[in-house]
């Protein structure tokens, strides 16, 4: 019998050894990768004199991108399955859904422990083997939140991202925090492979659809930030006027210029903005969501603070996001909490979990399995990657 405030120890012990196996295995792959990359650079850099600088910008470019995937990899709760098979997993996921009754749990096991791209190649299995849509299967099956959920998962991100946010301005009214959430979160090449790919899927122009259901400043800096256009590092010579310009269009106004948040906020770099935030704070005695919340209401306002905590920190904003999806006699946010679930498990789950930890003294583990019931709650429990507590 498992006991212990932890469950099984046995199956403790079994999860904590995968994790770590796991990551050993990312940090092999990382010191493999950039031996190879030096050693198939090494003829060029043994005579760097006579060596074009392209060469080795081409170096730094390839390393830095390695990197890049390494801290991806590891600050995500769901990781590509290393014994992959897409028509054993089409199998599966078909026995799973035939005879009496629908096995639920070998459906969100397998799902939650493949990583999207495996998805697909289980999508497209499952159709060449059986002649049949898989997610479409899947809703026969399935119901509610689940559902959703499972959904969600089999959507590739791009498309999942294209799909949120046209139903967010074609529904029954606007759902301005998809608009919030989605576009000042996503990076400056994410939102030109969103627009692009609305336009493809719709034959709609994304802009043209969100000036015609939104309005004044907040629909000004929706639209500043679709032009993702904006500019590259810190510019040092432009910090201190910055601060000064927003100093003077807000606490030090009679009134606000919101014209001027939107400029600045919607088109410095995330790098130049928390040098901004720093010398505001100097001049003015405030930080910069303090101003905001002061100085500005409604949807601009969430738009604007989406703006400054994603340039402080996306995890950190995300983090407040689940919290507040969940928080105690609010109800539950279900679509929230499905969104961010999905679409961050492969990106930084792991930092947003102990983030989360760190601001509201609880785990976001220990607050899901409060808040949520059934195979829904234990497929977020399977993204969620494991316990902080």
């Amino acid at each position: 019998m498992c006991t212990g405030a932890n469950g099984c120890g046995a199956h403790a012990r079994t999860r904590h050894t995968v994790t770590r196996t796991s990551e050993t295995f990312s940090e092999w792959v990382f010191s493999r990768s950039v031996f190879l990359s030096f050693c198939c650079y090494a003829p060029s850099l043994s005579s760097c004199s006579q060596t074009p600088i392209s060469s080795h910008l081409e170096l730094c470019g390839f390393l830095l991108t390695v990197v890049s995937s390494f801290i991806t990899v590891n600050m995500a709760s769901i990781r590509p399955s290393g014994n992959f098979n897409s028509s054993e997993d089409a199998e599966a996921l078909r026995k799973a859904m035939r005879g009496l009754g629908t096995d639920e749990d070998a459906i969100l096991a397998l799902l939650t422990a493949r990583s999207n791209a495996q998805r697909q190649e289980i999508k497209t299995a499952y159709k060449t083997l059986f002649g049949k849509d898989l997610i479409s299967d899947l809703k026969g099956e399935l119901g509610g939140k689940f559902e959703t959920l499972i959904v969600a998962l089999m959507t590739p991100p791009l498309e999942y991202d294209v799909s949120s946010l046209r139903n967010a301005i074609k529904g029954a009214g606007t759902d301005e925090k998809v608009l919030v959430q989605i576009l000042a979160s996503r990076t400056p090449d994410q939102v030109r492979q969103i627009v692009a790919a609305y336009r493809k899927e719709y034959d709609d122009d994304l802009e043209e659809d969100i000036c015609g259901d939104t309005s004044g400043h907040f629909k000004r800096l929706l639209v500043v930030l679709l032009q993702a256009n904006r500019q590259r590092g810190i510019q040092e010579s432009e910090i201190e006027n910055d601060a000064q310009v927003l100093f003077q269009a807000g606490e030090k106004k009679f009134g606000t210029d919101e014209q001027m948040f939107v400029t600045i906020l919607g088109n410095r770099s995330s790098e130049h903005l928390r040098k901004v935030f720093d010398a505001y704070m100097k001049l003015s005695g405030y930080e910069m969501e303090e101003s905001i919340k002061r100085e500005t209401s409604g949807s601009l306002r969430d738009l604007l603070l989406a703006v400054v905590k994603c340039a402080r920190s996306v995890p950190t904003y995300f983090a407040e996001t689940l919290y507040y999806s969940m928080k105690q006699g609010m109800g539950t946010d279900d679509d929230t909490l499905i969104r961010v679930m999905v679409t961050r498990s492969e990106v930084d789950m792991m930092d947003i979990r102990g983030l989360f930890r760190k601001l509201f003294g609880t785990s976001l583990h220990k607050m899901i399995k409060g808040d949520t019931s059934g195979d829904y709650r234990k497929a977020l429990l399977l993204l969620c990657g494991g316990d902080d507590a």
